[in-house]
């Protein structure tokens, strides 16, 4: 008799490389480290280095990380400028349109697939929440058109509220967005620890919440944290991780995350990525941690292989 062996629904793991010099001519170290880490991706934080301006992609830069890129036993990942927020004002919103798509073609020049980006905000204290939803479901739409013409998937990215936020998505909200857009190349990145800091936030169950968004995952970032809001005033980030409280980006297995039920909730659809994030100041649990990273995403399953 033949045995069934699970497969894990992700098909590349690795993580996010140091920011590093905004000129990025300290990549070539980042890519040795990775490489004899033996991960199969490496997320670029090209929101970091100087490649775009007002808009517009630098050839020249955009050459010079070609070059440093190519011939590597690597495949990429980008994480997009971060600002973009397609739940802006009407009158800034082409602002946000132009550089997205400055970071769409960009992906596509680096021969990378997948472009994270974040989920918008509302921050105007006039703004209509539902008026400003419909806004980003109709940029992304108009994003995916032009994504899906150069062979790139916009990953969008569960976040929770910060920076004077009145909202933003949680993530059964993002999974109903998404589901409204239906675009084969607007999907979803589940941040986990983002995840639960929205949903402590929000008051509401994180498992059911990143639940209702696993069928439309594409791409995790994996990191650990509390799940807490930062509240309290800290004099420097390393208080933030002995209070146990913000977006700390911890090594997997130090915040209060309950890995085993995220496992048992998330049931992605095949060829989804795993990303590391793992704050710069933990950088020396690197090597220990990517062990950790494949055995947790070798533990997932794929979309409609567990009973309900």
């Amino acid at each position: 008799m033949q045995m069934h062996i699970p497969v894990s629904p992700i098909r590349a793991v690795g993580y996010s490389i140091r920011e590093g010099s905004p000129e990025f001519d300290d990549l070539g170290a980042s890519l040795d480290e990775a490489e004899a880490l033996g991960v199969d991706v490496v997320e670029l934080p090209v929101y970091a280095w100087h490649l775009m301006v007002e808009g517009r992609l630098l050839a020249n830069r955009v050459k010079d990380l070609q070059r440093a890129l190519t011939g590597r036993k690597l495949g990429y990942t980008v994480h997009g400028t971060l600002a973009i927020n397609l739940m802006d004002i009407p009158e800034r919103l082409a602002r946000h349109e132009k550089l997205l798509a400055a970071n769409i073609e960009l992906t596509a020049a680096l021969g990378a697939q997948h472009l994270v980006m974040h989920t918008g905000v509302v921050r105007a204290p006039d703004d209509d929440v539902e008026v400003a939803y419909s806004r980003q479901r109709d940029a992304l739409d108009r994003a995916g058109d032009h994504a899906a013409s150069l062979g790139v998937t916009l990953c969008v990215e569960n976040i929770f509220r910060y920076g004077g936020a009145r909202e933003t998505a949680t993530p059964s909200k993002l999974a109903g967005e998404l589901a409204a857009i239906d675009h084969a190349a607007v999907k979803a990145t589940l941040d986990v620890s983002h995840a639960f800091i929205r949903c402590t936030d929000a008051r509401i169950d994180p498992i059911a919440e990143i639940a209702a968004l696993a069928p439309h995952v594409a791409h995790f970032h994996l990191h650990d944290s509390f799940g807490r809001p930062s509240e309290l005033w800290t004099y420097h980030p390393a208080e933030a991780v002995a209070l146990g409280e913000g977006d700390l980006h911890l090594p997997i297995g130090w915040g209060g995350i309950d890995w085993d039920a995220v496992v048992g909730a998330v049931q992605p659809r095949e060829g989804a990525i795993a990303i590391m994030e793992l704050e710069p100041r933990h950088w020396r649990e690197l090597d220990d941690q990517i062990p950790v990273l494949k055995a947790l995403a070798a533990r997932f399953r794929a979309f409609g292989t567990i009973p309900a």
